[in-house]
């Protein structure tokens, strides 16, 4: 092999891994919002990133390659939604699917440490897909409409609605919780 292949090569790894550094966090919050598990969202996530090295795909800027990888992450957890290993399924027990953890701390329970965000995450995972979906990517991946109706392929209108019902049902779900008391 020519030093002038290898020099490439090795341009081509450390550009990968710089990717894979910087979509990762952001790509297993969104398949393990959609997915509630663990592993899925793993496996979700490995998925998008064979997809990407596949496809060599050039992108016009870093918006279009985000918005590309977080059309794909959501396209991914959709394909595994409808797949008969998913029906199939038996869920295990709350604790349970972490027991098996045993090098400390995972991203999952990093991403879970302060107990509101934990309880604010619970209402967001247990909210419909259509509301769930433009809730994380307006809040946690911070888009704005216009990118999030691109994204997921729908009016600006119908994005802002869905914000606004799913901000509704969050609202009453989290009162429902703390029982807010007016003095």
């Amino acid at each position: 092999m020519s030093d002038l292949a290898k020099e490439e090569g090795g341009r081509n790894r450390e550009s990968l891994q710089h990717t894979i550094e910087t979509y990762f966090p952001t790509l297993y919050r969104i398949a393990f919002l959609q997915m509630k598990n663990t592993a899925d969202a793993e496996d979700i996530v490995q998925e998008v990133f064979f997809r990407y090295m596949k496809s060599g795909m050039e992108f016009e800027s870093r918006e279009h390659e985000k918005a590309w990888f977080i059309k794909v992450t959501l396209n991914c957890c959709r394909k595994l939604w409808r797949s008969p290993w998913v029906k199939r399924r038996v869920t295990l027990p709350e604790g349970e699917e972490r027991a098996g953890d045993v090098c400390g701390e995972t991203a999952e329970s990093s991403y879970l440490k302060d107990e509101q965000s934990r309880e604010l995450l619970q209402a967001v995972l247990e909210l419909p897909d259509k509301y769930r979906e433009v809730i994380h990517l307006f809040y946690y991946e911070e888009l704005a409409v216009k990118e999030i109706a691109e994204i997921l392929e729908k009016q600006e209108s119908t994005v802002t609605s869905l914000l606004t019902r799913g901000r509704r049902i969050l609202k009453r779900k989290l009162q429902e919780e703390y029982c807010f008391e007016e003095f």
